[in-house]
């Protein structure tokens, strides 16, 4: 059984830290792509971040220079290390499988505010 388990949240200050992390299980880790997605209360779910099974990263061009994805594919665990937070990023965050619709796991909450 796919599973997924976001961890990491929390609450920041505007330009804070935090880094997310994602244990996956139930499938073969290393050979698939994996990202991390944020959904904001009424608005549509958005892609942050992506890391293919070879390691090549993209960013959505709202967080590129901020964030970075990565990943541990000994320890099936994907990671996403936020800086220079702004109230915009919150969102509840979720990490996804390629070629998943949609997100499997619970997610963890981010929320930026002073």
């Amino acid at each position: 059984q796919v599973q997924f388990v976001e961890s990491g949240g929390g609450l920041v200050q505007p330009g804070g830290s935090l880094r997310l992390s994602c244990s996956a299980s139930g499938f073969t880790f290393g050979s698939y792509g994996m990202r991390w997605y944020r959904q904001a209360p009424g608005k549509e779910r958005e892609l942050v971040a992506a890391i293919s099974s070879g390691g090549t990263t993209n960013y959505a061009d709202s967080v590129k220079g901020r964030f970075t994805i990565s990943r541990d594919n000994a320890k099936n665990m994907v990671y996403l290390q936020m800086n220079s937070l702004k109230p915009d990023d919150t969102a509840v965050y979720y990490c996804v499988k390629a070629g998943d619709s949609s997100p499997r796991g619970r997610g963890t909450q981010v929320t930026v505010s002073s």
